[in-house]
């Protein structure tokens, strides 16, 4: 890089990207190699191939427009885009209404278009997001007009997302943005967020927050961990009786089906995957409440102790029920996938049952119950099957040697990183693709920048082939709700799961953690001025500060 093209890099990130004063605390033995943070500038997450230059253009809320190129294949109808032009728009130019000055010329150094061109037949834009979705996307910003070209519509998504965050502004409020070219597509295609609705019950408004957040972070899965013990707040058409009974109150602490229909399609247009958990055969006491004989009655010696435990795996009236179940689960959540769960099975209460130990002996499963466990989940599996959709599980049940389709996705959240990393190793030597969770547990928090070793974490860093390499399809991150509510799940959430988001998106290569403060840093104050209360990293300041409620 030349000394001139250093110095308006440099210049770039002092007038804008930079804004507002921030306490770099992280190596004090390298503030020598403080030029060097400022190469690239302050993207989140950082594109694969980058250019910036140092002609600048002005942009204004009157003269400026985002339009469809004429080449492009999805046009007007396409309100997924049109309703992202306008999002955009708010987010680059705030409340400033726009004029439309028909007499007014647009002086030399003016940037009055962005030109959407989707170059695909098919844009999918009536379409919903999945696993093999293409993100990829260019933006060229010149003059006469800067152009963004996607093969499809996610992709657009993206390269509007990067156009806004190239965008700086003045201490006057002037708005400009350099000449720049990039190429960018994701690392890995499954980049996600779990939220967990059952240990608090989270309202919409947050949901849609955190849906327009992790945008913003280019994630593009919502893993919905919708029930667990604690509450059954999802509606069931099939058995209303279940959130009826199991949800912590059946009017005002449950999604119903509009709700649910409404996340999917908020989400979408976003290029957002909603993929839901319905975990079975443990975490499953809510589910008791309203379905009679569907858990497992607990013994004291030789009589029932008035308790329940896991899914009741012996009788023909659990798998109706979960037949019908996941039926109308299909139905409602669109995505390819469904996660069955499947961790953390307490086998004392089978132990303690009768019938039960009836049933191990006549199937030969001795004292091991977790033969049992695969017993049930096969039959599950077998269920969900039928309906079309592919599955994810927890790690138990391929630790456990339970038969899985081909196309299962294995999700690791156990160990510490040497058990993780060998899992990953097992999995995939066995050929089956996984995504990775365990250094992600963002409800694990700690006094400091525990952000870094979320950075640090790399899904692929296994011993394996490259073969074994390309099955991993990503993590995510999982923020657990025992302590979380909507009181602070946002701030606790951002930008701590940001730093996952780069991990995931961007090259292997992009590890520099200084580098990465910087600009994290600024991304983090870009949220809190599009009125996300994500929290500081560490002393700081941002040129507008979140307002409060």
């Amino acid at each position: 890089m030349t000394t001139s093209l250093k110095f308006a890099v440099l210049l770039l990130l002092l007038l804008g990207f930079s804004r507002g004063r921030r306490d770099n605390h992280i190596d004090e033995d390298k503030r020598g190699e403080e030029a060097e943070l400022f190469v690239q500038p302050s993207l989140w997450p950082l594109p694969q191939k980058v250019q910036i230059s140092q002609v600048s253009f002005k942009l204004t809320s009157s003269g400026f427009k985002i339009v469809d190129a004429k080449q492009s294949s999805a046009g007007p109808s396409c309100s997924l885009l049109q309703d992202a032009y306008r999002r955009y728009y708010e987010y680059m130019f705030g409340s400033a209404k726009r004029r439309l000055n028909k007499g007014r010329r647009a002086g030399p150094s003016e940037l009055t278009e962005l030109q959407v061109w989707i170059t695909s037949p098919d844009s999918e834009c009536d379409s919903y997001p999945g696993l093999t979705s293409d993100e990829s996307y260019e933006l060229t910003v010149d003059q006469p007009f800067a152009v963004l070209k996607a093969p499809k519509v996610w992709g657009a998504l993206h390269g509007l997302e990067t156009f806004s965050q190239l965008m700086y502004e003045d201490d006057y409020g002037t708005k400009s943005i350099n000449s720049s070219a990039i190429t960018d597509f994701p690392r890995f295609a499954h980049r996600g967020i779990l939220l967990d609705t059952s240990r608090h019950f989270l309202p919409i408004k947050v949901i849609l927050a955190n849906l327009e957040t992790m945008a913003m972070n280019k994630i593009n899965v919502f893993h919905w961990h919708i029930v667990d013990d604690p509450s059954f707040p999802y509606l069931s058409r099939t058995f209303p009786q279940l959130s009826q009974q199991g949800a912590y109150h059946p009017y005002t602490h449950v999604y119903t089906p509009a709700d649910v229909k409404m996340v999917i399609e908020f989400a979408r247009l976003r290029g957002i995957r909603v993929i839901p958990e319905f975990d079975t055969p443990g975490h499953t006491q809510s589910w008791g409440k309203g379905q009679t004989d569907l858990l497992t009655p607990c013994y004291s010696g030789s009589k029932p102790s008035g308790t329940f435990g896991p899914v009741n795996p012996i009788l023909n009236t659990t798998y109706d029920f979960m037949s019908q179940f996941f039926k109308e689960i299909s139905q409602v959540f669109p995505d390819g996938y469904v996660h069955l769960g499947g961790d953390e099975v307490d086998f004392s209460c089978w132990k303690s049952n009768p019938d039960i130990q009836k049933f191990m002996e006549q199937h030969s499963f001795g004292q091991d119950y977790s033969k049992l466990e695969s017993f049930y989940i096969q039959r599950l599996l077998d269920i969900v099957t039928t309906t079309k959709k592919g599955y994810m599980i927890w790690q138990e049940v391929f630790d456990n040697g339970v038969k899985l389709k081909p196309d299962t996705l294995i999700h690791v959240w156990k160990g510490n990183q040497q058990q993780y990393q060998n899992e990953m190793a097992n999995i995939t030597s066995s050929g089956y693709r996984t995504l990775l969770s365990t250094p992600w547990y963002l409800n694990r928090i700690s006094y400091g920048q525990d952000w870094q070793g979320h950075y640090r974490a790399d899904p692929q860093d296994f011993k394996g082939t490259d073969a074994q390499k390309k099955l991993v399809i990503g993590g995510e991150a999982c923020l657990w709700g025992e302590y979380v509510d909507a009181t602070n799940l946002t701030p606790r959430l951002w930008p701590r799961a940001s730093a996952v988001a780069e991990r995931l998106w961007s090259a292997k290569d992009v590890t520099d953690i200084n580098n990465a403060y910087n600009r994290l840093s600024v991304h983090r104050c870009r949220m809190v001025d599009r009125g996300i209360p994500a929290e500081p990293l560490f002393s700081s300041y941002c040129p507008r500060e979140y307002m409060g409620i």
